[in-house]
């Protein structure tokens, strides 16, 4: 149990920024004093086995308190991949079921939260907290890009998970967007416009 007078700090990272398609991602992680895991570091680095069984630790670890806040493919479109991925940490941090005093943001963007906040440029190597924020927020991202794999299999995402790969390049190509892919995304805007260049020549063939 926490010590009422103690400041209850949060990590919070966000995923999924720089993908051509789906929602963006962001988690807040406040952790126990003291809780240590082999693979507690940048989530970037860890194999995604252990990323994994890592996400599975701290979302089953009983003092550890953990949210996830989620922005549309729409929210991105509307405002830019910059506020949405804002909007998804305001969302994660609260949903914490206890508010943090402060928020330690991977980055060097604030997120406008209702408590002090500090980003950290390269956070999720350097803070705990953080790197558990970034293993949650990506656990969770992967699966629901999995599930919309199902829905669009043509694109592979379950491969890429929505980054702008050579597979996905092509597939985009082949087949245009699909409607979780990011409108206002150069890429996908112009293959978008293709797409329906594409469609009008036929309908004049026809």
């Amino acid at each position: 149990m926490r010590p009422a007078a103690e400041i209850v700090v949060a990590g919070v990272d966000e995923v999924g920024r720089g993908c051509w398609a789906g929602p963006v991602f962001a988690a807040a992680a406040i952790l126990p004093d003291g809780l240590t895991h082999r693979h507690l570091k940048d989530s970037k680095q860890i194999l995604p086995g252990n990323r994994e069984e890592l996400s599975v630790f701290l979302c089953a670890h009983a003092e550890v308190r953990w949210a996830i806040g989620i922005a549309s493919v729409e929210e991105i479109d509307s405002h830019n991949i910059l506020q949405a991925s804002l909007l998804a940490m305001r969302r994660a941090v609260a949903g914490l079921s206890l508010a943090p005093h402060f928020c330690l943001i991977d980055g060097n963007q604030k997120a406008g939260l209702p408590c002090d906040e500090r980003t950290i440029v390269d956070g999720d190597a350097l803070c705990p907290s953080i790197a558990a924020a970034s293993v949650i927020a990506k656990v969770a991202r992967d699966r629901a890009m999995a599930e919309f794999a199902v829905l669009y299999p043509a694109y592979g995402l379950e491969k890429h998970k929505g980054y702008g790969t050579p597979y996905h390049a092509r597939a985009l190509a082949l087949y245009g967007p699909c409607p979780i892919h990011r409108k206002s995304f150069r890429p996908v805007r112009e293959q978008a416009s293709s797409a329906a260049g594409d469609e009008g020549r036929n309908r004049e063939l026809w």
